[in-house]
């Protein structure tokens, strides 16, 4: 009894330290970090599926003067997510007439910005999509450092800034020859940041040393556009690296970059990120056809279901044994993820690159005109929460944590464009 005791107390002291505090050293094979159950701290949140921890509710009705907590200037224009870890915000930015692409730091409570990082000064791409930014990556945090992925002078190059804004190492992963633009984020595993480079040159998807920032492992990629980050779901039993794209679903080890299994298909050219409920990965495409399908995750990679809605840009989300969608072009619709029936479709306003956030039973979809709908995650029928309007564009994700949403919108102010970040919260 008196071991047991001792042994709760260890663990109750590990659960609590401080995540701005010195992060214990973890085993490559492993993925605890020291986080808060309100952290946001990586892309698609603390389970890489887009669904908030259970805790206080987030607002359901807001406005530019509306349960407004706070409201901060964003410097340079970005299409990353903020990233919420302990006490601090982060995004990343880029100054296109300066060339400057940076990391911003602010204060959680008040929205005040306590640093601004340069990580690269000139060498930004001339090209690309309409819709590219130089500063489409979101940040993944550890508690103790921040890693962010930017292409720069032709090449992807993720850097590691400490919590005060020091840089700490900057690794080169790969030459990059110029599609519609790079958007990928780092994921982070264990002691391993994890970044994919896909490009029309030969890709790369590789795994950094967390502390050094020296590559552990890495393999090649096909050559062609592909624009996907590395995302790591529990699948059939383990953890699965999941790689979409090049008309091939590819899963590997998190750890240690073997191929555990591929098939074909579904997509040629892929955006949204993989989804899953344990047992298939749901993915979406529009080339060379309009889809969202379900693969078996037992290593068989044989198509359960697949139907000809097609999706490209945002993720998608799994709750109660159903997958809840937005497609680019504004249809919501509700699959039972294990046979495809859908189960209803709406048309929304409005056109869509955010990816879908699941707090509670409310779904939040925000279209490119900064309207987000609210629906319920309810497979019976769509049922409307309502709609709110913040600013006048943007195409980053909101995150949701701590009963709060962390929104980047666009306006224009004196005839120009001007990024604003607002937390969103009741008082």
């Amino acid at each position: 009894m008196q071991r047991l005791r001792l042994i709760s107390v260890a663990l109750l002291l590990l659960w609590t330290v401080p995540v701005c505090g010195q992060l214990p050293a973890a085993a490559v094979e492993g993925k605890d970090f020291a986080l808060a159950p309100t952290d946001w701290p990586w892309w698609r949140g603390p389970d890489r599926n887009g669904i908030a921890h259970a805790q206080q509710q987030p607002p359901l009705q807001w406005s530019a003067t509306e349960n407004v907590v706070w409201q901060s200037l964003v410097p340079g224009r970005g299409h990353g997510s903020p990233t919420v870890v302990g006490d601090r915000v982060f995004l990343a930015t880029a100054d296109d007439k300066q060339e400057i692409q940076s990391v911003l730091c602010y204060q959680r409570q008040s929205g005040k910005l306590l640093w601004q990082t340069e990580v690269h000064r000139g060498g930004l791409e001339k090209n690309g999509h309409a819709k590219h930014s130089h500063a489409s990556s979101t940040l993944a945090g550890d508690g103790s450092a921040v890693f962010v992925n930017f292409l720069n002078r032709g090449a992807i190059y993720t850097t590691a800034l400490s919590i005060e804004g020091k840089q700490l190492w900057q690794t080169k992963i790969v030459d990059y020859v110029m599609h519609f633009g790079y958007g990928s984020s780092p994921a982070l595993y264990g002691g391993l940041v994890i970044v994919t480079a896909d490009h029309k040159g030969g890709g790369l998807v590789a795994a950094l040393d967390r502390g050094t920032g020296k590559v552990v492992w890495s393999e090649q990629r096909p050559r062609g556009p592909n624009h996907v980050s590395p995302i790591i779901l529990p699948i059939a039993g383990r953890d699965q690296l999941m790689l979409t794209g090049y008309s091939l679903l590819v899963s590997l080890d998190p750890a240690s970059g073997k191929k555990l299994w591929e098939c074909k298909g579904p997509t040629s050219e892929g955006v949204a990120a993989a989804v899953t409920d344990g047992k298939h990965i749901f993915v979406g495409g529009v080339h060379p056809t309009g889809h969202i399908a379900a693969i078996r995750g037992d290593g068989s990679g044989t198509v359960a279901w697949r139907v000809s809605t097609g999706l490209y840009v945002p993720s998608m989300l799994v709750d109660h044994g159903y997958l809840y969608a937005v497609t680019d072009t504004g249809i919501a619709l509700c699959l039972n993820a294990e046979t495809g029936e859908e189960a209803w479709k709406v048309r929304l306003h409005g056109g869509f690159s955010a990816s879908l956030v699941l707090a509670g039973k409310n779904i939040f979809a925000t279209n490119e005109a900064g309207q987000t709908t609210i629906f319920k995650a309810n497979p019976e029928k769509f049922e409307l929460i309502g709609k709110n309007q913040l600013g006048e564009g943007g195409l980053a994700t909101p995150s949701i944590c701590g009963g709060r949403i962390y929104m980047r919108v666009a306006v224009q102010q004196q005839g120009r464009r001007q990024e604003i970040l607002y937390c969103l919260g009741t008082r």
